[in-house]
C-alpha cells in the first residue's frame, strides 16, 4: 500500500518584505517622537534653569488661606500666688510652735520673739501715762478753781459799779435840793468811774485768765495724747512679737534655728498658700516688645488644656530672657503642685482669612523678602512682603497667591539664581 504526502495540499505564498519593513519604520517613527516628547521639556527646562538641585534636599508647602495664630510656646512653672516670707519684728529669741510643712490658718500663731527690753520699755510707758493723765486732771481741777475765782472777782466789780452808780443818782437828787455840797456830787460821780475802770479791768482779767487756763489744759491734753500714741504703738510691737500667719496654707521653710537669736527684720520662715497659683514663665527677649498685659493664653496640664491671663511682666531681662505671670481664668486644676513644669503657650496676635505659609529656613536666606515659588519642577525666584510671623506660620502680604507651592527650606545653595531645576 502506498501512503501519500501533502504535497498535493502546499500553496506557494509570495514573499511580504515591503510590509515588513513599513511597519518596522512606524514603530522606529513612533518611537522617536516619544522620546522627543518627553526629553525636549526635560531639555527646555534644563535650558531654563540656572542651578539644578535635587528635591530630597528641600522642603515644600503651598500657600494658603486661613486663620493666622502668633503665639509663643514656652516652659512654665507653677508658683504660689500668695506666699509670704516673715519677718522679725524687733530682736530677741525665737520660739517656733510650727514645723516646716505644716498647715496652718490664717491668723495662727507660728513663732513668739522673747523681747524683755521693748515689754519694759511698754511698762515705763503706761507708766508715765498715768502720771500724764493724773496731772491733766490736776490741772483741770486748778483751772476749775481759777475761773471761778475770776467770776467771784468780776461779780465784786459788777457790785460795786451798780453801788457807784447808785450812790451818783443818790447825790444827783440830793444836789437839785441843796442837801449836799458840790464836792460830794462830784466824789461820787469820781467813784463811779473808779467802779466803771474796775469793772472793765475785772472783766478782760477774766477773758484772758480763762484762755490762759484753756491753753494749759490742751497743753495738758496734748501731752496725754502724744503719750497714748507711744503706748499704742509700743503694745503694736508687742503684740508683733507674736508671728501669725497671714494666710491658710502650709510652712514653707523655717529660716532660722529654733530658740536663735534674730535681729529685727530678719527673714524667720515663709508661707505658701496653696489655694491659689499662678505660673512663672521666662519669655525669649525678642518677644518683648509684644507682650502686654491682659493676652490670653492656654496651659497644659496633663491631658487639660486650661485658659490663662498674662498678669505681669518683668521690667528686666536676664539672661535674654524676661520673667512674666499668667494666672488662670478658671478653678485651678486639682493636682497642681509648686514647681511643677507646663507647656505654656501666649497668644500674641490673631488674624482671621489672611494669606500664610509655613515658616522655615527661607526667611533667613531671603532676608524675608525673597522666595522660591515650584512651577514645573522649575523653582523661580519672586520678590514677597511678609508681614506676622509664628513659630508654625508666616503671614504674606504680597507676592504669592493661594495654591502656590515654595520652597521654605534653607535657599543659600541656590547663589541668588533666578531660576533652579528640582530633580525628583
Amino acid at each position: 500500500m502506498k501512503i501519500s504526502d501533502t504535497s498535493s495540499q502546499d500553496v506557494a505564498i509570495n514573499p511580504a518584505h515591503g510590509r515588513k519593513k513599513v511597519l518596522i519604520v512606524t514603530i522606529a517613527v513612533a518611537t522617536l517622537l516619544l522620546l522627543s516628547w518627553v526629553t525636549v521639556p526635560a531639555v527646555q527646562r534644563w535650558s531654563q534653569a540656572q542651578q539644578s538641585v535635587s528635591a530630597e534636599r528641600l522642603r515644600f508647602a503651598e500657600v494658603v488661606r486661613g486663620d493666622f495664630v502668633r503665639d509663643v510656646t514656652v516652659q512654665g512653672r507653677i508658683v504660689a500666688a500668695v506666699s509670704p516670707t516673715l519677718f522679725a519684728s524687733q530682736g530677741g529669741t525665737i520660739t517656733f510652735s510650727v514645723d516646716a510643712g505644716d498647715t496652718v490658718a490664717e491668723g495662727q500663731v507660728l513663732a513668739t520673739i522673747d523681747s524683755p527690753e521693748l515689754q519694759n520699755q511698754l511698762l515705763q510707758e503706761r507708766s508715765r501715762l498715768m502720771s500724764l493723765q493724773i496731772e491733766y486732771d490736776r490741772q483741770r481741777i486748778s483751772n476749775q478753781q481759777e475761773i471761778l475765782e475770776n467770776t467771784r472777782a468780776f461779780d465784786s466789780a459788777t457790785i460795786s459799779l451798780k453801788a457807784a452808780q447808785r450812790e451818783l443818782d443818790r447825790s444827783q437828787q440830793a444836789i437839785e435840793v441843796g442837801a449836799i455840797t458840790a464836792v460830794d456830787y462830784e466824789r461820787a460821780r469820781d467813784n463811779l468811774e473808779t467802779a466803771q475802770v474796775m469793772h472793765k479791768h475785772a472783766e478782760l482779767d477774766t477773758e484772758l485768765d480763762n484762755e490762759r487756763l484753756d491753753f494749759e489744759l490742751q497743753t495738758r491734753q496734748l501731752a496725754v495724747e502724744q503719750q497714748e500714741l507711744l503706748v499704742q504703738d509700743l503694745a503694736r510691737q508687742v503684740d508683733e512679737l507674736s508671728i501669725v500667719s497671714p494666710v491658710s496654707g502650709i510652712v514653707g521653710n523655717l529660716l532660722v534655728d529654733q530658740k536663735t537669736s534674730v535681729t529685727r527684720n530678719q527673714a524667720v520662715l515663709s508661707v505658701v498658700d496653696l489655694s491659689a497659683f499662678e505660673i512663672e514663665v521666662q519669655v525669649p527677649e525678642n518677644y518683648v516688645g509684644d507682650l502686654a498685659l491682659g493676652m490670653l493664653a492656654e496651659v497644659r496640664a496633663g491631658s487639660q488644656l486650661q485658659r490663662a491671663t498674662l498678669v505681669a511682666v518683668s521690667p528686666e531681662i536676664v539672661d535674654n530672657q524676661v520673667s512674666a505671670r499668667l494666672r488662670f481664668d478658671e478653678p485651678v486644676p486639682d493636682g497642681l503642685r509648686q514647681n511643677q513644669r507646663l507647656s505654656t503657650r501666649i497668644l500674641l496676635e490673631e488674624k482671621n482669612n489672611v494669606l500664610m505659609v509655613q515658616r522655615g529656613q527661607f526667611l533667613e536666606s531671603g532676608s524675608g523678602r525673597l522666595a522660591y515659588r515650584v512651577v514645573n519642577n522649575i523653582a523661580h525666584r519672586a520678590p514677597i512682603v511678609i508681614g506676622a510671623t509664628s513659630l508654625a506660620s508666616v503671614e504674606i502680604l504680597d507676592g504669592l497667591n493661594v495654591g502656590d507651592t515654595i520652597i521654605v527650606s534653607g535657599t543659600d545653595a541656590f547663589d541668588d539664581a533666578d531660576t533652579v531645576l528640582i530633580n525628583n
